[in-house]
């Protein structure tokens, strides 16, 4: 039984990944292109951010472990009712917070 081998030859419709990442390198050193990528931040976070305190004394602070922070700022799970209410404390005037803590 004979075995039929194909050589693998680049084909000149495949695209030559090594001289595509040389030319994006070469545009990323120009300047001429650059992609970004802005994260959505979840209300949580963006509350916790603008109180200015780390996840471990925001946390404290609400009296929740640091991973279930995480969690709840990483949409994978939700607030209770109180924590919630306290959330929206944190976001609309975080000075408070900041008082609490200090």
């Amino acid at each position: 039984m004979a075995k039929n081998k194909q050589a693998s030859k680049p084909s000149s419709s495949r695209i030559d990944l090594g001289e595509e990442l040389l030319a994006s390198v070469r545009e990323m050193k120009a300047n001429i292109r650059g992609r970004t990528h802005q994260p959505e931040v979840s209300e949580i976070a963006s509350a916790r951010l603008a109180s200015g305190l780390s996840q471990a004394a925001f946390a404290s602070l609400m009296g929740v472990s640091v991973r279930t922070l995480q969690d709840w700022e990483q949409g994978r799970r939700e607030p209770s009712g109180a924590a919630r209410t306290l959330i929206k404390v944190a976001e609309r005037h975080p000075e408070v917070l900041r008082e609490l803590v200090g």
